[in-house]
């Protein structure tokens, strides 16, 4: 068909919208509604592309919709020569010859892995997180793909769901900008280039927010908390040109998300007027059924396409059904000619229609995946995400010679484990362990001893696994050397697949026997580091108040080892900051900043009254504060400034302070600024975080660092989505966390 010819000969010099649109126009009106239909199929790689052809089974038809062109996108294919053959089949032996656009998920990396999301998200570093997108687009384009379901931009406020290793943390305003830094990062300034990939905003919307922090869970929330909590994140990666966004597991309200018309619809597609498609997650169309919000396949995909959903990803209920929906009258072909030009523009903006295979460069694939380029990018993303949490007595940094120090735990010797979950792409056992990356300093006597499994058995990103609870036969080794050791260094924590998708847990605690064998390594030894590995806050009261010296360094990919030795040893003064809020015990969580004042906030009088909102058995306060993080230097505060204590709605309001490394080593802080709004016809949080900057200083050395606000900053949604601003007064916070130390006020007038 001439579809074909013009893929191949008529490639127009522009590749503006009004072009792209015309393209798609004309693309559009040669299609059937069965090929139609076919672009809003998304199927798994289902058979060795290079090897035999399908013969049987629902293969054989997955190969037969190939031909047809009735797939517009299939996921987990990489690999040049797989891509290339896949995408053959739809361009050459298809009608209309429509390319394939190609998902995975990259999420924090495809070989050359940086740190898990919610650990970059501890960087607070934008840049650094843009550039770490930058180089899992690299690689990921270099394989053959060129859309990735990432960024998750969820906020969660409670540890015990798993995937908040996949986010930025609790905060609406932190992980607006790092969902912008992430999609800036994959799609580059030019979506055409073949080292850029689409990115995907998700899970739209609420997943974060499952009851009781377990996956897939229902949601139930306020419309205020919709607006001012959950879509800022979202708001952001539209604005910032997402090409895609994915849809929840979860319902939310009584709705499924994959059903949401008031989502999908009404504020995506309608008040925001993004331009890009929806694609589903994993067989949630279908899963529309299971909600009881649909009766059968048919009727979910009537639902969900009415809703706004583009794309069915592997759950067939539009292959099967939307065509005779259509041709029987239920569904308007209009709903379907949207969501196919959403698809068509997109394929379009990659470049695919002028070349379809201009991702399968095979000279490009070995040369770009796992460069020492690529490593070097993610080492320096793993030092800046690792968070000091504690540092009595100076004991960190570690001295360079003359220590005896033993090295204890499975973890430390670990190469899989801090690869974390969602590394589809990478090889197991290839991460630098950090006995490794110990041992690249010779100055000191380093003894390693395991003191216990964290897990029994073969550890797998699709099976549970099994912790190890009873064993404790190697205690006695790792005590008896302990006992000897200037200093215990002890890497402990989750397991790299304990949390992720489907990783729910209600025990925050370290897991197995591992707290007691820091228990016992205490009593010989109390001059111990401890270093966590985790993707999600952990409830480490004893070790907080025990133990001197504690380390963050979550999973942090291929370079851990050595990322956490040079913290160690002071060859990087540590920077990072917490995204989430670290509870006590499980039992408070969802546990996060900025929450409401409640009626009762303090004890009222009398000390001793207990009608107050409070816990009988543990302390309101969190274990370490949203935006706690120390440094091997320090910081003071001084000088907090307004530009004017009055202002006018239409006013802008400049923010200084001063900021001075009082210690004697260079260092880095995160300045951050947050907002109270004291009186409001919606009750306000006690602080909300509206800027925050990175800065470095010389030792002995102060900066100015401002800030803005405007009405953009100080307005909140109401119930019904409407933006606020109200005159009245407010608070400033300034600090090196959510914890402040300096604060003053300003009116906002009519």
């Amino acid at each position: 068909m001439g579809c074909k010819e013009n893929n191949q000969s008529t490639v127009l010099d522009s590749n503006s919208e009004n072009v792209i649109k015309q393209k798609v126009d004309s693309l559009l009106n040669l299609m059937t509604i069965e090929e139609k239909v076919g672009q809003m199929n998304q199927y798994n790689g289902f058979w060795d592309v290079t090897g035999p052809t399908p013969t049987e089974g629902n293969a054989e038809k997955k190969y037969e919709h190939l031909k047809n062109g009735w797939v517009g996108s299939m996921l987990n294919v990489k690999g040049v020569k797989e891509v290339r053959a896949v995408q053959k089949i739809a361009v050459e032996e298809s009608r209309l010859g429509i390319p394939l656009i190609i998902g995975f998920d990259v999420i924090h990396g495809y070989k050359t892995l940086s740190p898990i999301p919610l650990a970059e998200s501890a960087s607070w570093d934008t840049e650094a997180i843009k550039k770490s997108a930058r180089i899992a687009a690299s690689e990921a384009s270099a394989a053959g793909i060129n859309w990735t379901f990432a960024p998750m931009v969820d906020i969660s406020q409670d540890a015990k769901w798993g995937r908040v290793m996949e986010g930025g943390g609790e905060d609406p305003y932190l992980g607006s900008k790092i969902a912008q830094a992430r999609i800036k990062g994959f799609q580059g300034d030019d979506l055409s280039l073949p080292n850029t990939i689409a990115a995907c905003a998700k899970h739209f919307a609420a997943y974060g927010f499952s009851e009781s922090g377990k996956d897939y869970n229902t949601v139930d929330i306020s419309g205020a908390t919709l607006h001012n909590l959950v879509l800022p994140p979202f708001k952001a990666a539209a604005d910032a040109d997402v090409k895609t966004f994915m849809n929840a597991f979860n319902d939310l309200n009584g709705i499924p998300a994959t059903a949401n018309k008031y989502l999908q619809r009404d504020i995506l597609k309608g008040t925001w007027n993004w331009k890009g498609f929806i694609v589903s997650d994993w067989a949630s169309i279908g899963e529309i059924k299971t909600w009881g919000r649909a009766k059968d396949n048919k009727d979910a995909a009537r639902i969900a396409v009415e809703a706004g959903s583009d794309m069915d990803m592997e759950s067939y209920a539009y292959i099967e059904e939307l065509a005779n929906l259509v041709r029987e009258g239920t569904v308007k072909e209009s709903i379907l000619d949207d969501a196919v030009r959403r698809i068509l523009r997109v394929k379009f903006e990659l470049g695919l229609f002028e070349d379809p295979y201009r991702y399968c460069d095979e000279a490009r694939e070995k040369e770009i995946i796992g460069n020492k380029k690529n490593h070097d990018a993610v080492l320096d993303m793993a030092k800046k995400s690792i968070v000091l949490l504690k540092n009595e007595n100076n004991l960190l940094p570690l001295k360079k010679e003359g220590q005896n120090i033993v090295l204890i735990g499975a973890l430390a010797s670990d190469k899989n484990s801090p690869l974390g979950s969602w590394r589809l792409a990478s090889d197991n056992n290839t991460a630098v362990s950090v006995l490794e990356g110990m041992q690249n300093y010779k100055g000191n006597s380093l003894v390693y001893k395991k003191g216990a499994d964290l897990t029994i058995g073969k550890t797998s990103f699709t099976k549970e696994l099994n912790i190890n609870t009873t064993d404790k036969s190697e205690f006695n080794s790792a005590i008896s050397a302990a006992k000897k050791a200037d200093v215990v260094v002890m890497v402990l924590g989750e397991h790299g697949f304990q949390s992720g998708e489907g990783r729910s847990r209600t025990n925050l605690q370290l897991p197995g026997v591992q707290q007691e064998l820091l228990e016992e390594v205490y009593k010989v030894n109390k001059n111990i580091v401890l270093v966590l590995n985790n993707g999600r806050p952990l409830a480490i009261t004893w070790a907080d108040k025990h133990i001197p010296a504690i380390v963050e360094g979550w999973q942090l990919g291929t370079q851990s080892g050595n990322a956490i030795a040079q913290v160690l040893y002071g060859d990087y003064n540590p920077s990072g900051k917490l995204p989430m809020t670290f509870p006590r015990n499980v039992g408070q969580t969802p546990i996060y900043y900025n929450h409401k004042s409640t009626g009762r906030p303090e004890p009222m009088q009398d000390p001793n009254m207990v009608f107050w909102t409070h816990y009988s058995d543990v302390d309101n306060s969190p274990l370490y504060a949203f935006g706690h993080g120390l440094s091997y230097t320090s910081f003071k505060y001084s000088n907090l400034k307004l530009s004017k204590s009055t202002a006018s709605i239409k006013d802008d309001i400049t923010v200084s302070v001063d900021i001075t490394n009082t210690g004697k080593i260079d260092g880095k802080e995160v300045v951050q600024l947050y907002i109270r709004d004291l009186v409001a016809s919606l009750a306000r949080p006690i602080k909300e975080l509206k800027g925050f900057n990175l800065t470095e200083l010389k030792a002995g050395q102060t900066k100015t660092i401002e800030f803005t606000l405007n009405k953009s900053s100080l307005g909140f949604y109401d119930n019904k989505g409407e933006y606020m601003i109200e005159p009245g007064e407010f608070k400033i916070f300034i600090g090196g966390s959510s914890n402040t130390v300096l604060e003053t006020n300003f009116e906002l007038i009519p």
